[in-house]
């Protein structure tokens, strides 16, 4: 499989109608998928000798020929191969294959960064999706003053969460990034002999080390170490490249004056409450701990660097009597900066800055040169900078203001104390019951669970108004209530110790009613972040999730904005209203089809009711990694929402490996915040105002969404017997077992469907290469409808797709996930499945639907083959999948022993070995 003399890549080969550079990109990243697995091979050689070794090509090569045409005949001798292995032989084939997969991973990221640096074809340079955008909007008339006006108002926010699925472990990461950094300065760098040969050794000592690394962690992770891990991001990507992405923007507008910082990182980690016990108050307290140590060290960091860059002397360039001022309080007595005001003016900013640290009890490790009073806020940090950049400036030297200190200014503003927004999210049943106990004991009588909505809404905007505090120190309350209160309580402290950007969301989740959202400004009020005067601290943001709340969702925040009381709370933060939507939930209420599609409506629907009330409108999209959760490209997702839902202002998920694909390295990083900047524009300003499109466009939708409603819903929710198939047949059952989380799977301990978390739903279907939540009922659904408009027919849905986004973006998604499952493989995991004719009933269902979808998407699309219109992702299938695929092989008969009772405990965990496997192997799983 992994040597030199091995076709490494037999089945990647480019077609005729790609041109001379695309046939050049795809050969270099061959040789780096034959370099890297050249490692990998003598690495199992050595490591677990020529047997292993052997046995895994044996074993690709049969996988390669059951994969092509499902063959009996290499079926059979495939199982015969696993049924003969040892448990001990085959943990040692499945790290085998799992390890290529991340290999190929780092192939593929360098092979995409090196597109993004190679100039087009001609040498011209290759402009990035923001450039290009930036010149539609030229072209259409935005002048740099109009679009320096947009980005002042606009908001893209990513919210990195810490939902688990992401399978690997930091130390594997690190030593992934480290193979990736070596091939990198292979790419860039003209290498001596000596040189390469150094490069090998070091590639191949990396890889080794990644071998001898345990792909699995031994414990669960805790809350604070899922921060901890988020905040490694800020130290890649975000800490650096989102400073440089304003400071380059602002260059190609070219226009005077400062951009507003539009980019501003959210986070959920150690804030979101939902389902997981183990964020408390004092969880939240201490990652809010850890995101201000994290951002004051970089600061001190920089204005290090600073310190040394800056050694301007008073007698060779003048300065600025405020930098002078600023430099004569500076603590630092040191004889050797006596002539230089930059460095002592530094000096005692640094010096503030630590005693910042100090007041905020948040640890570094720098010491000042003295002492000094600490920063009030970080915009008095920021104005101390802003006295060196307009004293350098005024002074001839706007070319040295332009370097660190420009960056490190916008950093400031960018990130404050606070670091990234954390957002505090609990579920709506819980505010219910904290909200009635209180009420029940400070009224004598009072049922609020009894009471109806309408009685509701109007008791607790009584409350709102009412100055009098709902909690008594005479009362005994539940523990429910009284952890919900000290996060409330926590969130007030933090308003009060780093400025109100450190919690300025509180979330709803299953928000389905006014009650929900008022109960949360009544738990506000109670800690002085609500006043009764209609005054508001904190967003209030309801989450509606299932397609029933979509559908109402509408109706639900038509009533509230014409609240008298509640609109006052929104008046005062700005008149913006932020809602968010979950795309996790709906899809395993009502399939993908019906997901989007409510999706999509209910942004109609929201946007011409606050339109109507004259409020801002913010969309909050919970989307996952899979595309079974909403995931897909950003850009076109974007881009596709209707008229009126972008409007200048997004904040956008982005869960578990998707953040390590996205953000792990610098350059990629900094690409994907700028597909996010650039589609937010696009979206804004170049797309055509009209909320909807055709009403025969609608119509057919709807048409098309209740046929696959109804196809979905009559397999998992309204066949007997179908959760007892789920839980046979995929590994659900085994996820649970894997330390990549804190929070629980279910919120019920059930089997119910219901019950189950989005995450492992979508995750477990992933393994097993199904793939079903991103995709199911969509096949039969256009086969009814051609049935009943013969009239329009498949040309019709074929004009549908040339013609509208929405519809494009969901049969492109479905192209992906498709293309990533495999009929063949799901078979076998049917198997495990006891009941004989209940798997043949439900895969017998599934195999046709399947064929069907796969058949109607590539009429519609008018192509030959799945991804025919993308033939990046295309060769990154191909040639993965015969490593991929005997992964799968191996988990199933792993599985089967595993549930005999093996008492072997390797058994388990070389289940856990395929899960990561097939999860690097897949990239957007969960």
């Amino acid at each position: 499989m992994l040597s030199q003399s091995m076709p490494l890549n037999a089945e990647l080969r480019p077609n005729r109608a790609e041109d001379a550079q695309a046939l050049e990109e795809d050969t270099r990243l061959r040789n780096d998928i034959r370099l890297l697995g050249r490692i990998l091979g003598d690495t199992v050689r050595d490591q677990e000798g020529a047997d292993v070794f052997d046995l895994v090509e044996r074993i690709r090569q049969t996988s390669i020929r059951f994969h092509r045409d499902e063959d009996r005949q290499a079926r059979a001798e495939l199982e015969t191969i696993l049924d003969s292995m040892s448990i001990s032989e085959t943990v040692r084939i499945v790290r085998a294959f799992s390890y290529f997969s991340h290999l190929a991973n780092i192939a593929e990221d360098q092979n995409n960064i090196r597109q993004m640096r190679a100039p087009a074809v001609g040498g011209a340079p290759r402009p990035s999706v923001l450039d290009q955008t930036l010149a539609h909007a030229r072209n259409a008339g935005f002048g740099a003053v109009e679009l320096k006006r947009f980005f002042g108002y606009a908001l893209v926010s990513p919210v990195l969460t810490a939902h688990p699925t992401e399978v690997r472990r930091k130390s594997t990461m690190d030593r992934e990034m480290a193979i990736a950094a070596l091939l990198d300065r292979r790419e860039r760098v003209q290498l001596s002999p000596d040189e390469v040969a150094a490069s090998d050794e070091q590639l191949r000592r990396e890889v080794l080390t990644l071998w001898q690394t345990n792909l699995l962690r031994r414990t669960k992770l805790t809350v604070l170490d899922e921060v901890a891990n988020g905040l490694s991001f800020y130290d890649y990507t975000f800490l650096h490249e989102v400073p440089r992405l304003h400071s380059a923007l602002e260059d190609r507008l070219n226009e005077e004056g400062e951009l507003g910082s539009f980019l501003r990182m959210g986070s959920w980690i150690g804030g979101d409450r939902d389902g997981n016990p183990f964020v408390t108050a004092d969880v939240m307290r201490g990652t809010l701990r850890l995101q201000s140590s994290r951002v004051i060290s970089f600061y001190l960091e920089e204005l290090h660097a600073l310190g040394a860059e800056l050694s301007i002397a008073a007698h060779l360039a003048d300065i600025s009597e405020e930098l002078r001022a600023l430099a004569e309080r500076s603590p630092d007595t040191s004889p050797h900066r006596s002539g230089e005001p930059y460095r002592l003016a530094v000096s005692g900013i640094y010096a503030r800055l630590t005693a910042t640290a100090a007041k905020l009890d948040v640890e570094i490790t720098r010491r000042p040169v003295g002492a000094a009073a600490p920063y009030a806020s970080a915009r008095e940090f920021k104005s101390d900078l802003d006295v060196l950049d307009r004293s350098l400036i005024s002074n001839n030297s706007r070319v040295i203001a332009r370097g660190r200190l420009r960056l490190l200014r916008r950093a400031v503003d960018c990130f404050g104390f606070h670091l990234a927004r954390l957002d505090i999210r609990q579920n709506s049943a819980v505010h219910e019951r904290t909200v009635a106990e209180l009420l029940d004991a400070a009224i004598p009588g009072m049922s609020y669970l009894a009471l109806s909505e309408d009685a509701r809404v109007a008791l607790l905007s009584s409350e709102l108004r009412s100055a009098r505090p709902l909690t008594s120190s005479f009362v005994k309350y539940s523990e429910e209530t009284l952890s919900e209160l000290a996060v409330f309580h926590g969130a007030a402290e933090a308003h009060a110790k780093f400025g109100p950007d450190a919690i300025p969301q509180c979330i709803i989740s299953m928000c389905k009613g006014m009650s929900d959202m008022l109960e949360v400004a009544l738990l506000l009020k109670e800690v002085g972040l609500v006043d009764p005067s209609g005054r508001s601290a904190i967003n209030i943001v309801p989450l509606f999730e299932t397609i029933e709340d979509l559908q109402a969702c509408s109706g639900i925040m038509d009533r509230m904005l014409a609240l008298h009381d509640y609109r006052k709370l929104v008046d005062s933060r700005g008149g913006v209203q932020e809602v968010m939507l979950g795309y996790s939930d709906s899809n395993k209420d009502g399939g993908f089809v019906t997901s989007g599609w409510e999706l999509y409506k209910a942004e109609i629907g929201l946007v011409d009711v606050f339109e109507r009330h004259g409020v801002r409108l913010r969309l909050f999209h919970g989307r996952g990694g899979s595309v079974g959760r909403g995931g897909g490209p950003s850009y076109d997702a974007i881009v596709a929402q209707p008229g009126g839902a972008v409007n200048g202002q997004i904040r956008i998920t982005e869960q578990g490996e998707i953040i390590s694909s996205k953000y792990s390295n610098a350059e990629v990083g900094r690409s994907n915040l700028e597909i996010l900047a650039a589609a937010t524009l696009e979206a804004s300003l170049l797309q055509p105002r009209q909320s909807a499109p055709r009403r025969e466009y609608l119509t057919a939708m709807d048409e098309l969404s209740s046929l696959a409603f109804k196809a979905y819903r009559g397999l998992v929710y309204e066949t007997e017997g179908f959760s007892d198939y789920f839980w046979a047949s995929t590994v659900i059952t085994e996820i649970a077992t894997l330390n990549i989380g804190s929070r629980p799977a279910s919120r019920k301990k059930t089997r119910a469907i219901e019950d189950l978390r989005a995450i492992p739903w979508v995750f477990s279907w992933a393994q097993c290469r199904l793939m079903l939540p991103g995709w199911y009922g969509f096949g039969s659904a256009v086969e009814a409808w051609i049935a009943e408009h013969p009239e329009q027919g498949m040309a019709f849905l074929q004009e549908l797709y040339r013609e509208w986004p929405f519809f494009r973006m969901l049969l492109s998604n479905m192209d992906m996930v498709l293309a990533k499952s495999s009929i063949a493989i799901a078979s076998r995991y049917a198997e495990l499945v006891p009941d004989v004719d209940l798997r043949e009933q439900i895969f017998g269902r599934i195999r046709r639907e399947w064929h069907l979808s796969i058949e109607t998407l590539l009429d519609i699309m008018g192509h030959e083959r799945l991804l025919q219109g993308n033939p990046l992702l295309e060769r990154s299938v191909r040639h993965r999948f015969p490593y991929l695929d005997p992964l799968n092989h191996v988990q199933v008969e792993l599985l089967k022993e595993h549930r005999a009772n093996n008492p072997d405990e390797a058994v388990l965990r070389g289940i856990q070995l395929t899960i990561n496997g097939i999860s690097a192997g897949l990239r957007n799983t969960g």
